[in-house]
Order: structure tokens, then sequence, then C-alpha cells
């Protein structure tokens, strides 16, 4: 099974098939997990309720409707869970959304340099991409992006028609993001 996006995967992963739900668990879970853990800083916590929104989410993925934003829902929807789960074990105790990022919500140098290093990866990949497109795909690229310029005038400085520009801008993206979440695909499968 061939994914692409995450309209796809969710898609498949409604109609149960077993690869969409395995290949969204390994794609989410880690970020959820960690998302999590800075939220309750409850570690236990985080990975049992985590575990128990994937099977509620399964179970229920027939009910779920069509989703634009797969990555925000799922942030939004385990946020939800996790906050009514602390809430239950804190009693009598109101927790707030407020209450969890005050006091929570850190972040380590490692993360910071880890972050780092994965804008750097996907500079280069990016790079790497765009390389790979025609000389007059680089260009419209370069003009629109680069230096900022409008359809119309990279026109003019390319000597072609409008029209044209916007098909060569378009055929530019299109490769850049089929190939994007080609090289998205590979490395998800790879860590599986």
């Amino acid at each position: 099974m061939e994914l692409h996006s995450d309209e796809t995967l969710w898609y498949f992963f409604k109609k149960g098939e077993v690869n969409a739900f395995s290949l969204l668990f390994k794609k989410y879970y880690p970020q959820l997990h960690v998302y999590g853990i800075k939220l309750s800083n409850a570690p236990s916590l985080t990975e049992d309720c985590l575990q128990n929104f994937f099977i509620q989410l399964y179970e229920d993925r027939e009910k779920k409707g069509t989703i634009k934003n797969l990555k925000a829902y799922l942030f939004v929807s385990f946020k939800r869970r996790l906050i009514k789960q602390l809430q239950k074990n804190q009693k009598n105790i109101p927790i707030s959304e407020a209450q969890f990022f005050k006091s929570n919500f850190t972040f380590s140098t490692e993360e910071i340099a880890i972050h780092q290093e994965i804008q750097f990866l996907c500079t280069t990949t990016l790079s790497q991409l765009i390389n790979q497109l025609s000389p007059r795909q680089k260009e419209v690229i370069y003009l629109k992006y680069y230096s900022n310029m409008n359809s119309k005038d990279i026109a003019e400085v390319m000597d072609m028609n409008y029209q044209s520009v916007l098909n060569v801008l378009q055929k530019a993206l299109s490769k850049l993001r089929l190939a994007s979440e080609n090289q998205q695909l590979k490395s998800i499968l790879k860590k599986s």
C-alpha cells in the first residue's frame, strides 16, 4: 500500500487497513508522546493515555468524518484526552490548560539542538530536490521564492507568457511535493 499523504493514510485507516493504522501509529506516536510528557510531566500516565487514545481511535474509526489536517486533529484530540485523565487523577483539584503550560512545558538544550539538526536536514533535502528540477523550473522557483517576484514580473524576466509561468511553477511545486512525500514515506518505512 502506497501512502503519499495524510488524507490517503486517513482514508485507508478509516477502512480498517492494518498497514494504515501501523503507519499512522509509527508516524504520530513519538510526536504525541513527547508532547504529552511536556504537558503532563508524567511519562507513565502519558504512555497509558496515548495507548488508550490510539485504541479508541481505531475502534471509533468508522464514526470519524473527513479530517482536513490529521496532525492537528490528533494533537487536539490527544491533548483533550490527557487533560481529562489528569483532571480525573487530581480528583477535586481542577486543572486548567494554562496550568499545564505554566508548570510543565519546558525545552531542553538537546531538544533545541535536535530541532536545529532537523531543520538542517530539511534544508539539505529541499536543496537536493530543487536541484533535480529542470533549469526553467529552478529559475521560476528562485525568482518566485528567493527574489520575491510575482508571476507577471517572472514572465517578463524569463520572456514567457504569464500562463506559462504559472504552469512551470505548478509543475515544479508538484514535483517537489511528490518527491518530498516519497522521501517522508521512505523514512517512515525505514524506521518500521
